[in-house]
């Protein structure tokens, strides 16, 4: 079994209490080289030594997680952010397309991260980078969003997103570019995320960006046509809200 070696943020004691005995007793295979209640203490033992894992909190006393990473640029670390519960910070979380641990966690969560710390590559700046933005101002549109595709990540803005389609487990992401983009979540997922921001499901299988709408028919059916000229088919249920929308725009 190989030895990996970690160091743990965060400013509550008991939380950092907490958490070493989980690490202790449920995996032996990770060793605790220090802890720190600051991003001064964090940033002090990070001159010293880079562990294999990073558990970062992001809310600290004096200042945030984001602070340590920004003190550190070149850290190889791989990061575990753990988060209270906050549906700002979740909701930057999903934005930004990192993983984190809410507090209070389950051994099952604390155990996926770690598998997952072990195996994925680490956040690249751009994702950070959207969720210091969401977290920072959380009463602001976020202006972008990062997708998972099965080979990279894409960091794009959300206002170059024409329209979402279901293909199953997966969302196709029609860009203002022409390009699409392939990612392994479900379109509920997208919808829940990005209601709130300027995008209606019209149907079942179609998520649109409102400033893309053109028009809408109402024969055949009904249906939207976008600004490219292409069309999304209108669900029976959704076409009273549909035309609501239009109308308010």
């Amino acid at each position: 079994m190989t030895q990996l070696s970690a160091i743990l943020v965060d400013d509550m004691p008991s939380a950092l209490d907490i958490l070493s005995s989980d690490l202790k007793q449920f995996h032996t295979d990770i060793e605790i080289i220090g802890t720190a209640k600051s991003v001064v203490e964090a940033s002090k033992l990070l001159r010293q030594q880079q562990p294999d894992i990073l558990f970062l909190d992001i809310m600290l006393g004096d200042g945030t997680g984001f602070d340590v990473l920004e003190i550190h640029p070149d850290l190889q670390s791989k990061i575990i952010f753990v988060t209270a519960s906050d549906e700002f910070a979740l909701k930057a979380f999903k934005f930004a397309a990192i993983d984190y641990v809410l507090k209070p966690y389950s051994q099952e969560d604390l155990s996926t991260a770690i598998e997952k710390a072990k195996s994925q590559i680490q956040p690249n700046n751009e994702q950070l980078s959207v969720l210091q933005q969401s977290i920072n101002y959380p009463n602001q549109r976020p202006k972008k969003i990062s997708l998972h595709t099965s080979d990279k990540i894409l960091v794009v803005n959300l206002d170059d997103i024409i329209h979402c389609k279901s293909d199953n487990n997966y969302t196709e992401f029609f860009m203002k570019d022409n390009t699409k983009i392939l990612v392994g979540k479900t379109l509920k997922h997208f919808a829940d995320m990005l209601k709130e921001y300027g995008f209606l499901r019209v149907h079942q299988s179609h998520l649109v960006n409102l400033q893309y709408i053109k028009e809408f028919i109402k024969s055949d059916g009904g249906y939207i046509v976008l600004t490219n000229e292409k069309t999304v088919p209108v669900s029976v249920r959704k076409k009273n809200e549909v035309i609501n929308v239009i109308n308010s725009i």
